[in-house]
């Protein structure tokens, strides 16, 4: 009797066998065919028998399986293969893995220019998905992780982006990359040789000279600043502030962490510590003449324009075209003719209050006024010249606003079209 039995389990498990071989062929001729359907529909007859699937069939059934979903469902293809190299690895064999890694880089494409394509149409849910799925095909692509966070972020699905930013900071994601360039001798122009051995390559040809390597900034600073931002725009402004502190513990000097947590304020409209970090900001780098400006703005803000005006000029000591410091000291100072403006109507039967009081919103008009003329010659918009031809008819200097008259009218028509 048990003998009857062992021979009945040793036919079942050989039916089996032969099933599985059966299966592994016809899925075989469907994909010579081009034939996905019939492919997937043996591949399922076989995912039941996997775990108990012979060994000598298990590395061709990966194989087969990650061919039929290659065009469908590139997950469940990419998982096939990869089951397939652990498989392999594990055997000591490379027989289909050799095969396999091709086809996988092919899905690996197909799936990242998918989601560029999807992230361009502002797809961005579909977007992150596909750069997640890159990123799972990939591991080493970190990259397509980042992308994820940051589509996840522009398709409000805020729990999911804070998760991959979450998970750069885990795996020790900096988004440096390093760029080998050279100078086209003919051209003269600096151009990125794509890597080392191509620059020295070129540079040895003599068609290239001076080659530079340049590394990228880390993303780090910019990760936890994007945590921070989904943890505002989820109203866990807590969350947020802590967030950000935690990764100044670790990098107390780094600046753009420190202006991170200051833009951090500026949304929670906290002027004085917005302005305290500002000043730490200086501190570790006192030639940017953003930070100086920054300050200028929030004093401003808050009515000191005395101190204000300081700060934009010594924005303007580090870098003598900066456009914005200039228009925002003649704005500054235009601003103080509003009360005057409101004081001359009190005191319109006082001729001479009124005649001291016009006096002194021409000098604050002739004061402001170089500063929004060298604005505009650094840059000229409809608003300069706007303002440029009112302050021009106010103080009678009727060449220059005529002269600038017709420009502002061809500025707006422009404008309107």
């Amino acid at each position: 009797m048990k003998n009857r039995i062992f021979v009945i389990a040793l036919s079942l498990l050989s039916a089996g066998i032969y099933a599985q071989k059966d299966e592994l062929k016809t899925a075989e001729r469907a994909l010579k065919k081009g034939d996905y359907q019939t492919a997937i529909a043996a591949v399922k007859s076989l995912d039941a028998m996997e775990a108990s699937m012979a060994d000598k069939y298990k590395a061709r059934y990966y194989f087969v399986k990650g061919q039929a979903y290659s065009t469908s469902d590139l997950e469940v293809a990419a998982d096939a293969f990869n089951n397939l190299f652990a498989y392999e690895k594990e055997k000591n064999k490379n027989k289909y893995t050799s095969k396999a890694q091709p086809l996988l880089q092919g899905v690996i494409k197909r799936v990242s220019e998918r989601a560029i394509k999807l992230y361009n149409a502002k797809d961005f849910k579909n977007a992150t998905g596909d750069f997640y799925l890159t990123y799972k095909l990939s591991p080493k692509d970190t990259i397509f992780l980042y992308n994820a966070a940051v589509s996840a972020s522009l398709a409000k699905e805020y729990d999911r982006s804070i998760k991959y930013y979450r998970n750069l900071l885990d795996i020790g994601y900096t988004g440096i990359s390093t760029n080998y360039f050279a100078i086209n001798k003919k051209t003269g122009v600096k151009e990125n040789m794509g890597s080392k051995a191509m620059s020295d390559a070129f540079v040895r040809s003599g068609s290239h000279e001076k080659p530079t390597v340049e590394k990228t900034k880390s993303k780090q600073a910019d990760i936890v600043k994007n945590i921070s931002f989904v943890l505002i725009e989820q109203g866990k402004t807590e969350e947020a502030i802590v967030a950000i502190k935690e990764a100044r513990k670790q990098n107390p000097k780094d600046v753009n962490l420190i202006l991170n947590e200051a833009n951090l304020y500026i949304k929670l409209e906290d002027n004085a510590k917005f302005a305290a970090l500002m000043k730490e900001a200086i501190a570790l780098n006192p030639n940017d003449p953003n930070l100086y400006f920054n300050l200028g703005v929030i004093n401003q803000n808050d009515n000191k324009i005395e101190d204000a005006i300081g700060y934009y000029e010594k924005a303007i000591s580090l870098d003598p075209k900066y456009r914005n410091a200039y228009l925002n000291i003649g704005v500054a100072i235009l601003g103080q003719t509003d009360a005057l403006a409101e004081e001359m109507g009190k005191n319109f039967q006082n001729e001479k209050k009124y005649v001291e009081l016009e006096k002194q919103r021409l000098e604050l008009l002739k004061k402001a006024l170089p500063y929004i003329e060298k604005g505009d010659n650094i840059k000229r918009d409809i608003e300069t010249v706007r303002q440029l031809v009112s302050i021009y008819d106010i103080l009678e200097m009727t060449e220059k606003a005529d002269k600038l008259r017709p420009i502002f009218k061809e500025m707006r028509e422009n404008q309107k079209q």
